[in-house]
């Protein structure tokens, strides 16, 4: 199969998919970068108390 045979097939697939309306769209696009964000708070967070919990084990057995 060619390069130009496979984009034909693509843009015709694509074609006939049923894409989402805008008032299911938008929301839907909140919702994962609300969600996204927040896991990415979560994670940072985590990160921060993982960094400090080695940092003070460093400290205590370096002394």
């Amino acid at each position: 199969m060619g390069i130009k045979k496979f984009t034909q097939e693509v843009i015709k697939e694509g074609r006939r998919v049923r894409w989402p309306k805008r008032d299911v769209l938008i929301p839907s696009i909140i919702v994962v970068v609300v969600v996204a964000a927040l896991m990415g708070l979560i994670l940072m967070g985590e990160d921060f108390v993982g960094k400090k919990l080695i940092d003070t084990l460093k400290d205590a057995f370096n002394r």
